[in-house]
């Protein structure tokens, strides 16, 4: 029953396919190819170049026709640069969540079924009209008993079943893409169609999100930089969250914040400390910072909402991306290929040399320009790019980075175009790199450690005495096992057994050849003898 549903949703996919002109595709796929003569009666084969518009431009349209969770999927796919043409990143990235809404009653019977009991007994006021509506989820505005004014965030009906299903279908396509298209398997759109499936899932668990915004609204509490709404748990479940309810003006309002009078430098160089705060210091960053998820008070602070997608890094990735981009703007592309080398991310056997001068002929003619002209999301991709050919593996967690830098980026030189993003991040990143290596870095570690160490304590001088008695008395051994001395040490065995074995049969031989020209031995007794004592030697020694 599966494959007949799959099968027309195929069909129905290849009409759409085929709208937009990608009759190519269709037709190198396994399921069409016996159909490849027929494709001179089609109308696109005789007015193709009158018709056909950029690809990038009907892939996004074909998106858009085929439905919110394959808009969902061209906008996360857009975050991709590290994989797609600057052209198709560029036009999949114009996707927005302009998703038909559902309806009011709908939403309202979801959220009496996620608490079991009236909507009246929740919200003095519920809004069915919808104020905003995306592919996963709409928001209404409430106003709860206590009259506190709340956006109540409801997850579609029955979205994961279409979900699931539009996934199978993606993994289906992705699988015939790398296998038929000629770019398939460079772009690996199995891995991504994974990616695109994990995070998904993560976005219809409203309470992960309401636990993300919780520490994300901890992190900057009291800050002047960034406002985050207040989540209120007692009114949160799986399907439904509910939070405080901000007023602010969309970032991108220009006319409208001009008229709050907003000093456009100084908000434009907040957002570039947001983000660096975010990765270095709280290392939990808000990773779908696009504008329609920013807002402007009349203070001039950041808003921030939706919550879905955050990301995070490790201590070593935290510092060897520090690292490189203070080696970056210094220059030192050495450094910049031995970080890469030192952190993992290219392979441990990749020439430092190599990679070193494949870097320098990409960041060299960047950095000819004038500092505030340089994209600093530009040149991670390109070092990206260039890493693939080094066989640098995708590191999830830099995409997502990538993808904030660049959104953050956009958003800075739109509201001020000349701003220097070096000259807000340098000062930031010296100082990080600072506290990892100096004395508040140690006071940092012994903080953190002091407990389990006044845990130990009492035990340490007992284990020390155990040591000394042992070392006095001839009984201390230190056990110590390394596979690759293992094997070393196994070959020198083999290699001396064998060269024993050679030294000892040869002066065997020789003996029994001086034996043999005294005439103290006839031929039969050295064969037997010299036989005889080379299988004991085999025995023993094998």
């Amino acid at each position: 029953m599966k494959s007949i549903t799959h099968f027309f949703h195929l069909l129905f996919i290849s009409r759409i396919l085929l709208r937009y002109g990608f009759d190519d595709l269709l037709i190198n796929t396994h399921l069409f190819r016996p159909l490849r003569l027929l494709r001179v009666f089609t109308p696109s084969f005789w007015f193709r170049q009158r018709t056909r518009r950029p690809r990038g431009e009907r892939i996004r349209k074909a998106l858009e026709d085929l439905g919110p969770i394959f808009v969902k999927f061209g906008q996360i796919l857009s975050t991709r640069r590290d994989l797609l043409p600057d052209d198709l990143a560029d036009e999949l990235a114009k996707l927005q969540d302009q998703v038909p809404p559902f309806s009011g009653d709908k939403a309202v019977k979801i959220i009496e079924e996620s608490f079991k009991r009236p909507i009246e007994q929740i919200f003095a006021e519920f809004n069915r009209t919808p104020l905003a509506s995306a592919s996963i989820a709409q928001v209404h505005t409430a106003t709860l008993l206590d009259g506190r004014e709340m956006v109540v965030k409801v997850v579609r009906p029955d979205i994961e079943k279409v979900i699931r299903r539009d996934l199978e279908l993606l993994y289906l396509i992705a699988d015939k893409v790398e296998k038929y298209w000629s770019e398939g398997k460079r772009l690996r759109p199995h891995e991504v169609v994974a990616e695109f499936d994990k995070n998904i899932i993560d976005e219809l668990d409203l309470l992960r999100e309401a636990a993300n915004a919780s520490e994300l609204r901890r992190n900057f509490k009291d800050s002047p930089l960034l406002y985050i709404p207040e989540v209120d748990w007692d009114h949160c479940r799986k399907k439904v969250m509910v939070m405080e309810r901000i007023h602010g003006m969309p970032v991108t309002n220009m006319d409208d914040l001009k008229a709050m009078d907003i000093d456009f430098k100084a908000l434009a160089e907040m957002g570039v400390e947001i983000f660096f705060t975010q990765v270095f210091r709280d290392n939990f960053f808000h990773a779908d910072m696009h504008p329609g998820n920013i807002f402007v008070s009349n203070s001039g602070q950041y808003i921030a909402i939706d919550f879905g997608i955050m990301g995070s890094l490790s201590s070593d990735d935290q510092r060897y991306l520090a690292e490189n981009f203070l080696a970056f703007f210094n220059r030192d592309y050495y450094r910049v290929a031995e970080l890469h080398v030192q952190s993992g991310w290219v392979p441990a056997d990749t020439r430092v040399d190599d990679f070193e001068s494949a870097i320098r002929s990409v960041c060299e003619p960047i950095f000819e320009k004038p500092l505030h002209e340089i994209s600093f999301g530009q040149l991670l991709l390109r070092l990206f790019q260039t890493a693939r050919r080094f066989n640098m593996e995708v590191q999830p967690q830099l995409v997502l980075l990538q993808k904030t830098l660049l959104n953050i980026e956009g958003l800075g030189r739109q509201l001020y175009p000349q701003l220097d993003l070096w000259d807000t991040a340098k000062p930031f990143l010296e100082n990080w790199m600072k506290e990892q290596l100096g004395f508040r870095s140690f006071a940092k570690q012994v903080k953190h450690n002091a407990p389990l160490w006044m845990e130990q304590l009492p035990e340490f001088p007992s284990h020390v005495f155990d040591v000394v008695q042992q070392a006095r008395k001839g009984q201390l051994r230190i056990n110590y096992q390394s596979d690759t001395l293992n094997r070393i040490e196994h070959k020198i065995v083999q290699q001396t057994k064998r060269s024993t074995q050679a030294i000892i049969s040869s002066a065997l031989l020789i003996s029994g050849a001086i034996l043999y020209s005294q005439n103290m031995l006839n031929e039969a007794q050295i064969v037997f003898g010299l036989g005889s004592i080379s299988a004991l030697w085999l025995f023993f020694t094998s």
